[in-house]
């Protein structure tokens, strides 16, 4: 085994558990925010928030799956949003299980589903959402930065 192997597996674990924390990080940032109601979910809905307050914003989170992969408007909304995230120096993240994100972000017995492609995690209060999830996100989106990848992809746990 060269030192390349030996590093390249190292550096594959490593990758893998910040993955995994990344993603348990990422259930606990929702169904904290949703319990504090600082949870903005739809591409609509996002859009106005981005427009009207985008200083609230502290995190954002677009899901797909193979069957939205071809919506041509859902990816221009997509575009325009991870361009205003860029711009106003807001982290994002794609997650490829939209149904389990609808689980985790959830509505009330009395609502229609909503719609989970894109959520915001927004603050009111700067201090309120001021948590570990929300630093590890942090530090999974820089990290993911310093190797070029500008929209990393979380897994989230399973169930």
């Amino acid at each position: 085994m060269t030192f390349e192997e030996l590093t390249g597996q190292d550096n594959t674990a490593a990758a893998g558990n910040r993955m995994q924390s990344a993603g348990t990080a990422l259930e606990e940032l929702l169904v904290s925010a949703k319990k504090q109601d600082c949870l903005t979910v739809g591409v609509y809905e996002s859009a106005q928030v981005m427009n009207v307050d985008p200083d609230s914003v502290a995190f954002c989170v677009l899901a797909t799956d193979e069957q939205y992969e071809c919506d041509i408007a859902l990816q221009i909304h997509f575009t325009l949003i991870q361009a205003f995230c860029f711009d106003n120096d807001i982290n994002i993240v794609r997650v490829k299980d939209i149904d389990r994100l609808a689980d985790i972000v959830g509505c009330d017995q009395d609502e229609e589903p909503k719609d989970a492609h894109c959520i915001l995690v927004t603050s009111p209060n700067t201090d309120s959402l001021k948590d570990s999830a929300l630093e590890t996100l942090g530090m999974f989106c820089e990290e993911s930065h310093n190797v070029y990848e500008w929209l990393p992809t979380i897994t989230l746990p399973e169930r």
